[in-house]
């Protein structure tokens, strides 16, 4: 690792307006300057092409002069660094830090010589900055109300956009140009968004072969970023998630915004596989990991999602969770978090090597809890009568398998923090290792956001409570992800996108959605997609309530996604009679890793197909997933990312011959064939559809 350091104290120089910064290996150029209104603005070019235009720069405050103006340059710090990291886990065994940094310290003489630092720091990949406010006297409590961040754009891009939504990410992704960008005519799932306001990641791509992302690393102690789009300008500004009384953040100096990040490359592959969104979070403070352990897990999950059972164990209704009489309420008879089907599940899992169980529905207060807006619903200790605590604790472990906790929180979050302690000490005493977190609803305390400070806080404090308690999270309906991953490495994952569940209940989600997710809400961290569907129709599980329901893909295409789509931890989401149905094609979910020593991006283009190739930790085996939109398609790929001189044995799970999602999903075929680094491998993929390879060296 180095670290170069220079100073240069330009206080009272006039002429020291400016400055360019080159990333290191000279694919990107910044240029800082001050306009003459003492405006701080930033240029962005990609060898000759614009990226970002000059854009201004600025933090807007309540009840004192904002940061934005009237600004003298006082200090300019620029520095080399060069580092590499190991992730605790994550897609690759190692990550390299490389970038070089300019750090401008900005006065304000009008306003008692404030100080504001803007630091940049540029990789070859892209450009992360943010704002930082040193301790000083004239500057210690302040609140936000909003950022005069912009991103202007020289031209009108094509955008892979979802509503700027202050409480959901789960819809389906739009792509037009950003002159089209509106919202009005698509339904809102919490909140109705300004029709031109669009959520980070956003995903553009510029007529003359430019990929751009545009985020935000390490959330932490503020609200999430959306952009306001000017449809004439193509300008993008920030808009910052508002609190009940309509301010964005309340600081204390010293401190320090997010990063705000921009991706950029000529080759769609390079976005998928930029680290810079992780390296500019912080390095874990545990110092001890090993209890963190990347899995994939079964579940009473999906038989609710397909009206095979219910979360409920009766049907009765003005429950109170307090003095209500449980073993007196008449059972509905299709709860499906009772102990013998949970048994099924665990027998399941032993059986096939998966390593957990996730169970819903099995704590009290289900019948009450949804869109009531009321304070208490879960206690998260107390199971219905049907869910044998101890005795599905003494199972499981007899059989080698984990169960996993489910905290639905309601969004009655006051309430969840009052009891987190209890619930993770009921946790450890059951021998439960992971919980899964739940955010449906609007949020209590009332008028709070989902994405807003508050609830930021709130999640960052349970990855760091379940951490001090050595348990592993995955938080759904929570803020997208911004690389906090390397920060909590026991933050396994979060869904925070429109999940494989959209498919039971829903109009579903495109067969073009899962080739654009990896280009925008994978771009923060793992997502619990919860694929591996084999039961493609949905009117089999429950005739009248499914009836023309389906998932929009092929059975290819749902092993296909345990590789194009990362996570540490995979469910195999469909039931287990779906599976025993196919046990030849659920070898592919038996055999995939979920832990990665090496990645590759071997073909990618937004909306229409992604390829992917991962190495499996510690073993020379590969693993490989192709995915298709609405279009069929042949893929060529190359497999020079196989060891030289070693000989394969690659099991290829693709499309049949006249499947597709719409018409024939569950067709498929299961080859073998023996490969090299020499070998190309020639992949047919039907519409929506996709393939899955397995590569295991022959003389293992």
């Amino acid at each position: 690792m180095y670290k170069l350091l220079f100073l240069l104290v330009v206080a009272g120089l006039p002429q020291a307006h400016a400055q360019t910064v080159h990333s290191p290996s000279n694919k990107l150029t910044l240029n800082f300057r001050l306009s003459a209104a003492g405006e701080p603005t930033y240029q962005l070019q990609y060898g000759t092409k614009t990226v970002v235009k000059p854009s201004r720069l600025g933090v807007l405050l309540q009840g004192q002069p904002s940061l934005d103006a009237g600004f003298t340059i006082a200090q300019i710090d620029s520095s080399r660094h060069d580092d590499t990291w190991q992730p605790v886990w994550g897609e690759v065994k190692s990550i390299r830090n490389h970038y070089q940094e300019l750090a401008v310290t900005l006065t304000q003489a009008a306003s008692q010589g404030r100080r504001l630092v803007l630091r940049f720091r540029l990789y070859d990949d892209g450009l992360g900055f943010r704002y930082e406010f040193p301790e000083q006297p004239g500057l210690t409590y302040f609140t936000v109300q909003n950022e005069r961040t912009e991103f202007n754009l020289p031209a009108d891009h094509q955008a892979f956009w979802i509503p700027g939504d202050y409480d959901s990410n789960e819809y389906t992704y739009s792509t037009t140009r950003l002159s089209a960008v509106n919202s009005a005519n698509i339904e809102a799932i919490q909140l109705k968004s300004a029709p031109q306001r669009v959520q980070t990641p956003l995903m553009l791509k510029s007529d003359d072969g430019l990929y751009v992302n545009i985020h935000e690393a390490a959330l932490v102690n503020y609200p999430a970023m959306m952009l306001n789009v000017n449809p004439q300008t193509f300008g993008l500004s920030s808009q910052l998630v508002p609190d009940a009384v309509g301010n964005k953040a309340y600081l204390q100096t010293p401190e320090h915004t997010p990063w705000r990040t921009i991706v950029v490359s000529d080759k769609a592959a390079d976005v998928l596989a930029s680290k810079l969104i992780l390296n500019l979070n912080e390095p874990t403070k545990l110092t001890e990991t090993s209890w963190i352990k990347p899995q994939k897990f079964v579940g009473v999950w999906w038989e609710m999602h397909v009206n095979k059972a219910s979360w409920n164990y009766s049907d009765a209704s003005n429950i109170k969770l307090a003095g209500t009489d449980w073993n007196a309420l008449k059972p509905n008879g299709h709860h499906g978090a009772n102990t013998a089907n949970v048994k099924r599940y665990i027998d399941f899992a032993a059986k096939y090597g998966l390593q957990s169980v996730l169970v819903e529905g099995w704590n009290v207060g289900w019948e009450d809890w949804f869109g009531n807006w009321k304070e208490e619903v879960f206690d998260f200790v107390t199971p219905y009568p049907d869910f044998a605590v101890a005795e599905l604790q003494q199972y499981a472990a007899a059989k080698g398998v984990k169960l996993m906790m489910h905290h639905e929180t309601s969004s009655s979050v006051t309430n969840y923090e009052r009891r987190q302690d209890e619930a993770y000490r009921f946790m450890k005493a059951h021998d439960y290792e992971s919980v899964k977190t739940g955010y449906v609803g609007r949020i209590i305390p009332r008028g709070e956001h989902h994405d807003g400070q508050w609830m930021v806080n709130h999640y960052n404090r349970t990855a760091q409570k379940t951490a001090e308690s050595r348990l592993m999270v995955d938080m759904h309906e929570a803020v997208r992800p911004t690389g906090l991953h390397r920060t909590y490495p026991n933050w396994l994952a979060s869904e925070a996108a429109r999940g494989n569940e959209f498919n039971a209940w829903s109009s579903g989600n495109p067969p073009e959605h899962e080739t654009i997710l990896p280009f925008t809400r994978l771009m923060g961290g793992p997502m619990d997609y919860t694929p591996g569907i084999f039961q493609i129709k949905l009117e089999d599980w429950n005739p009248e309530r499914n009836k023309g329901k389906q998932v929009h893909t092929t059975l290819a295409k749902q092993l296909a996604l345990y590789v194009t789509m990362y996570s540490p931890l995979q469910m195999a989401a469909d039931l287990p009679e779906a599976y025993e149905k196919h046990l030849d094609a659920f070898r592919f979910i038996q055999d995939v890793p979920v832990d990665w020593d090496d990645t590759r991006i071997l073909l990618a283009e937004p909306g229409d197909y992604i390829t992917t190739a991962r190495k499996a930790k510690g073993k020379d085996e590969w693993y490989l997933g192709s995915i298709t939109d609405e279009n069929a398609r042949p893929q060529t790929v190359k497999l020079d990312f196989l060891t030289p001189g070693q000989l394969y044995e690659a099991i290829i799970y693709a499309d049949a011959k006249g499947a597709s999602w719409d018409k024939n999903p569950m067709a498929y075929q299961i080859r073998k064939q023996k490969v090299t680094s020499k070998s190309v491998l020639k992949l047919q993929l039907a519409a929506g559809g996709g393939a899955a390879v397995s590569f295991k060296p022959e003389n293992r």
